[in-house]
């Protein structure tokens, strides 16, 4: 009878704990896009320039790795809840040139709010079927992975070889791939294989951000010019 409840009140606990991470991660979330919206704002209006071409990629991947680095190594305190709000003020930075070619279009606002919507419902989707489905997509991670290795020796490739056709083929997997991560992700936090909710937010971070740039380039793509 004591193993009984005693296994009855663990499950209870690790249930307990797993919603705490959850939430704490959501919320987190939301937090993570006031400093974004400020790095674009401010990258936007003060035209700051962002580094171009195959140099430019790869002192951005330096910068994210290390305060992804940064953000893993301090995840269980405040520093890293600080290192991850200064990185998605610093992705913030990043969307500046996207944000302001879409911002040319003469329905650019548009554009950017259709984009934001649709990465929005994307999310809802993913996370309620994670939360409610009862098939295990631990599967996924290692073939999401290699995609996403696969997507970004793609995009340093395309920089030299700027092929239209080849950045929409990118900007198209990118999304289902990052899609695909949100299931993954959401579901590793629902599971207990995800206990922290530092990393389980800058992964969901990723997702989005993704999803949404990815996303607006392609709508960029029809945009009108006056």
């Amino acid at each position: 009878m004591n193993n009984l409840q005693n296994t009855y009140e663990w499950g209870h606990s690790s249930q307990l704990v797993r919603h705490n991470v959850l939430r704490n991660t959501y919320w987190l979330l939301a937090l993570s896009m006031i400093p974004t919206v400020l790095g674009a704002a401010l990258g936007v209006m003060m035209h700051i320039p962002m580094p171009r071409g195959f140099m430019g990629a790869i002192l951005f991947l330096g910068v994210a790795y290390g305060f992804i680095w940064g953000i893993e190594k301090n995840k269980t305190s405040g520093v890293g809840v600080a290192l991850l709000l200064g990185f998605t003020f610093f992705m913030g930075l990043m969307l500046t040139p996207l944000l302001t070619r879409t911002l040319g279009f003469s329905n650019g606002g548009q554009l950017i709010m259709m984009a934001f919507g649709g990465t929005a419902a994307v999310f809802g989707v993913m996370a309620t079927v994670a939360t409610v489905s009862k098939r295990d997509f631990s599967g996924m991670g290692k073939w999401l992975f290699a995609g996403a290795l696969v997507l970004l020796a793609a995009s340093l490739l395309n920089i030299f070889f700027q092929m239209p056709a080849l950045y929409i083929v990118i900007s198209v997997l990118a999304i289902g791939i990052f899609s695909a991560f949100i299931l993954y992700d959401v579901q590793q936090i629902i599971n207990g294989g995800e206990t922290n909710y530092i990393s389980a937010t800058l992964a969901l971070y990723l997702d989005v951000y993704n999803i949404f740039s990815n996303l607006l380039a392609l709508l960029g793509l029809g945009g009108d010019r006056d």
